[in-house]
C-alpha cells in the first residue's frame, strides 16, 4: 500500500517537472507557442501523462531522473539527443517535421493546457475562425504548388478509372428501373400508378443519398463515405434482384438509390483534390464520360439479357427468378468493382490537411509524387516538400459520459455531435460569404435538371405515343359479320368487330392483342387456352359458352351478359394488360443511342473547358440546348424524335460538365461535398418535378413542354453568367 502511494507521488512529481520544462521550452519561442493549437499528434503525446496504465507511469532511474516505464533509464531511441532536441511522432517513419508553427503548436497545446488550469481564458471564437480562414488560404496556395511538383501521371489516371467505376454505377442506376419495367410489371402485377412510383423512387433515394453522404464526406472523409455509400448500393441492388413482392422491391431500390446518391458529389470532389489547376477542368470533364459508359453498359446488358426468358428458374408458384432479375444483378457489378478498386486508393490528402492531420497528408502526397516520378522514369527524384500548412481546428468538446456510460449512449452522443457538425457545415453554405453563390447555383442546378430530365423522359413517352397512333391507324374494322362453325387457332390482333354473330365457333390456343368486340353475340362457342392483351367485350351477349384455361377475367366484359356460360380453370396471375414485348427493344435502342450521342459533347467540353472557361461553356451550351428545344415541334415521326433526342443530349452534356467543375471550384474544401451534395439533391427533386409535369402533357400538346424546357434553359444560362469564373484559380 505504502509502495503504491510512493510510486503515485513520484509520478505526480515527475509530471509537474515535465510540465515546468515544457513551459520553459515554450517561452523560448517567439510568441507562437501559446497561440498555436495542438494537432492530433501533439494531443496523443500529451495524453500519455494522463493514462492510468501502470506501464506508462514514469519510474525513477538510478540517476534520480524520471523516464517512461517502457523506455528505461537509457532509451536507445533518445540516445545522442540533448534536452533541447524535439522528437515528434512520425520522425522514424520518414515523415519530415512540420513547420515551426506546428512544433510550436505541440508545445503550446501542452503549455496552454497548463495555463488554462491557472485560469487563462479561451480566445474569442471569431478570432479563431479568422485564423482558420487564413490558414485555409495559405494551405490552398501551398497545396497547388505541391500538386505541381507531384505532376500528373500514373496515380491520377489510376484514380480516374477507380472513381470512374463509381460514376458508372450512378449512370447504371438511372436506367435500371426503366429497362426492367416492361418485364417486371408482369411478374409483380404493376398498375400504372405503381409503375410511376417505381420510376420516381430511384430519384427520391438519390436525392436523400446526395444530401446525406455529401454532408458526411466533409466530416469523416471522401474515401470512407464513398465506400459506405457504394456498399449500401451494392447490397440492396443485390437483394432487389431476388425479392418477389412489389413493396420489398420498391424498398430495396429506394435504399439502393440512397447509396448511389453519394457517388456524384463525392467522386468529383475527391478527384479534384488530386488535380493541379491547369488539369482540373479537362480531367473532371473526362471523368464525366463514365456516366455515359454506365448508360451504354445498362442498355447493352438489357438488350443481351432481358429478352432471354430461358434464363430463369422457379420454385413452385411462390418464387420466380426471370431474366430481368439477372439483369438487375449484373447492374450491381460496377458498384462492386468500384468498392474493390477504391480499397487500394488513399484518402484525399487535402481532407487530412484541412483536419490538422499533417503526417497523413504528407505521406499521401509523397505517394502521389513517387508513383508519378517512377512511371515517368525519374525514380531518383525526391519529394522536396518538408512542411505543409495545416488548418487550425475548432475546439469541439463533447461529453461522452465517460467509461461509466453505456455503449449505446456513447454512440448516441457521437451521432448527435456528427449531426450538429454536418448541420453547421450546411448552414455555412448560406452564410453571407457564400449565400449569393449558393442561391445562384441552386437556380442553375434546378433549371438545368428540370428541363433535362423532363425532356429525356418525355422523348421516349412521345415515341411510344407516336407508335400507338401509328398502330391505331392500322386497325381493321368488321361490321355485322356472321361466323358459324369456324375454329380460330391463330393470333387475332388490332381488330374491331361490331354487331357480329358467332355461332358454334371455337377459339383455341391463340392470342388476342388489342381486340375489341362491340354489340356482338356469342352462342355455343368454346374458348380454350386464350391469352389476351388489351382485349375487351363491350355490350356483348354470351349464351351457353364455355371458357377453359383463359385469362378472360370479368373486367374484360364491359356491360356484357353471360347466359348459361361457364368458366373453368381460369389462368392465375396478374389481371392487367401489358405492352408488347417488342417495345422493350425500342426502349433499349433509344436509350443506347441517346446515351451514345453525348460522346461528342463530352469530348468537346473536355478539350475546351480550360480554354474558354466554365461560365462560357455552361451558358453557351445552355443557349444551344434552348434553341434545340424549338426543333421539337417538327418531330412528327418516330425517327425524327430519336434524332432530336440525340441532338439535345449531345449539346446539353457540356452544360452538365461545366456545372460539375464550377460546383467543385466555388466552395472551399471543408464545405465542398456538403454544397455539392445539397445541389445534387436539389437536382433530383427538380428531376422528379420535371418528369411528373412533362409526362402529363404527352399526347395532349407539345407546346407546353417545349416552352417549359426552353424557358428553364434560358433562365439557367442567364443566371450562369452572374456566377464568378473559376478558371485559373487555385482550389479553395
Amino acid at each position: 500500500m505504502e509502495d503504491g502511494y510512493r510510486d503515485r507521488t513520484a509520478f505526480i512529481k515527475g509530471a509537474k517537472d515535465i510540465a515546468k520544462e515544457v513551459k520553459r521550452q515554450a517561452a523560448k519561442k517567439v510568441g507562437k507557442g501559446v497561440d498555436r493549437m495542438s494537432d492530433e499528434y501533439s494531443k496523443r503525446s500529451y495524453t500519455r501523462f494522463e493514462e492510468d496504465d501502470d506501464d506508462d507511469y514514469p519510474v525513477q532511474g538510478q540517476d534520480g531522473g524520471y523516464y517512461r516505464g517502457d523506455e528505461g533509464a537509457h532509451s536507445d531511441s533518445t540516445e545522442g539527443h540533448d534536452e533541447d532536441d524535439e522528437i515528434y511522432e512520425g520522425e522514424y517513419q520518414g515523415i519530415p517535421r512540420a513547420d515551426s508553427g506546428k512544433a510550436d503548436g505541440e508545445l503550446g497545446g501542452v503549455a496552454g493546457g497548463v495555463a488554462a488550469a491557472g485560469g487563462q481564458q479561451f480566445r474569442d471564437f471569431g478570432e479563431l475562425a479568422g485564423e482558420r480562414r487564413k490558414d485555409q488560404e495559405e494551405l490552398a496556395q501551398q497545396y497547388e504548388t505541391i500538386l505541381q511538383e507531384c505532376g500528373h501521371g500514373r496515380f491520377q489516371w489510376t484514380l480516374y478509372f477507380v472513381l470512374g467505376l463509381a460514376l458508372m454505377a450512378d449512370g447504371v442506376e438511372i436506367f435500371v428501373v426503366g429497362f426492367v419495367l416492361p418485364s417486371a410489371e408482369k411478374d409483380m402485377c404493376l398498375s400504372e400508378p405503381n409503375k410511376g412510383m417505381l420510376g420516381l423512387i430511384v430519384y427520391l433515394g438519390m436525392m436523400v443519398g446526395a444530401f446525406l453522404w455529401g454532408g458526411l464526406a466533409d466530416r469523416i472523409g471522401r474515401r470512407q463515405c464513398l465506400l459506405i455509400s457504394l456498399s449500401i448500393n451494392s447490397v440492396f441492388a443485390f437483394f432487389s434482384s431476388f425479392v418477389q413482392g412489389y413493396s420489398t422491391f420498391l424498398f430495396c431500390r429506394l435504399l439502393s438509390g440512397v447509396g448511389i446518391g453519394g457517388s456524384i458529389p463525392i467522386v468529383f470532389s475527391y478527384y479534384s483534390e488530386f488535380l493541379a489547376q491547369e488539369k482540373r477542368g479537362e480531367h473532371l470533364s473526362w471523368l464525366c464520360m463514365f456516366w455515359m459508359i454506365g448508360g451504354i453498359y445498362a442498355a447493352a446488358m438489357a438488350w443481351a439479357i432481358i429478352p432471354h426468358y430461358g434464363w430463369s428458374f422457379q420454385m413452385g408458384s411462390a418464387y420466380q427468378f426471370h431474366s430481368w432479375r439477372v439483369f438487375v444483378l449484373v447492374c450491381a457489378f460496377p458498384s462492386v468493382a468500384a468498392i474493390a478498386a477504391l480499397n487500394t486508393m488513399p484518402e484525399s490528402p487535402r481532407f487530412f490537411l484541412e483536419n490538422g492531420k499533417h503526417d497523413e497528408g504528407w505521406m499521401i502526397l509523397k505517394q502521389v509524387h513517387d508513383t508519378n516520378m517512377r512511371a515517368k522514369g525519374y525514380p531518383e527524384r525526391v519529394f522536396s516538400v518538408t512542411t505543409i500548412k495545416t488548418v487550425k481546428q475548432m475546439d469541439e468538446l463533447v461529453d461522452m459520459g465517460g467509461d461509466s456510460a453505456a455503449w449505446h449512449q456513447r454512440w448516441k452522443m457521437k451521432l448527435l455531435s456528427l449531426f450538429q457538425q454536418v448541420r453547421s457545415n450546411f448552414l455555412a453554405c448560406f452564410s453571407p460569404e457564400y449565400r449569393r453563390t449558393t442561391l445562384m447555383m441552386m437556380a442553375v442546378w434546378f433549371t438545368m435538371s428540370f428541363s433535362y430530365y423532363g425532356l429525356t423522359v418525355w422523348f421516349p413517352d412521345m415515341i411510344k405515343y407516336l407508335q400507338k397512333q401509328e398502330y391505331a391507324s392500322r386497325t381493321k374494322v368488321f361490321i355485322k359479320e356472321r361466323v358459324e362453325h369456324v375454329t380460330f387457332n391463330f393470333t387475332l390482333e388490332n381488330q374491331v368487330h361490331r354487331q357480329g354473330q358467332y355461332f358454334n365457333d371455337k377459339f383455341i390456343n391463340l392470342k388476342m392483342k388489342s381486340m375489341v368486340f362491340e354489340d356482338s353475340v356469342f352462342e355455343e362457342c368454346y374458348f380454350e387456352d386464350i391469352t389476351t392483351s388489351n382485349t375487351f367485350f363491350r355490350n356483348c351477349t354470351f349464351i351457353s359458352t364455355l371458357f377453359y384455361n383463359t385469362d378472360l377475367f370479368k373486367y374484360r366484359f364491359i356491360n356484357s351478359k353471360l347466359v348459361n356460360s361457364t368458366f373453368l380453370h381460369n389462368k392465375e396471375g396478374c389481371m392487367l394488360d401489358f405492352s408488347d414485348d417488342n417495345n422493350a427493344y425500342m426502349i433499349y435502342f433509344v436509350s443506347f443511342l441517346g446515351t451514345l450521342a453525348v460522346l461528342p459533347g463530352n469530348i468537346v467540353s473536355a478539350l475546351l473547358m480550360d480554354k474558354i472557361g466554365r461560365l462560357r461553356m455552361l451558358a453557351g451550351s445552355s443557349v444551344m440546348s434552348c434553341v434545340s428545344c424549338f426543333f421539337l415541334s417538327f418531330g412528327s415521326s418516330e425517327s425524327a424524335m430519336i434524332a432530336l433526342l440525340c441532338l439535345f443530349g449531345g449539346i446539353s452534356i457540356a452544360s452538365w460538365n461545366a456545372l460539375d467543375v464550377l460546383t467543385v471550384e466555388l466552395y472551399p474544401s471543408d464545405k465542398r461535398t456538403t454544397a455539392f451534395g445539397f445541389l445534387n439533391a436539389l437536382c433530383k427533386l427538380a428531376a422528379v418535378l420535371g418528369i411528373s409535369i412533362f409526362q402529363s402533357f404527352v399526347g395532349i400538346t407539345k407546346a407546353v413542354p417545349i416552352l417549359f424546357a426552353s424557358g428553364a434553359l434560358a433562365a439557367g444560362s442567364f443566371l450562369a453568367l452572374k456566377l464568378p469564373e473559376t478558371r485559373g484559380q487555385v482550389l479553395q
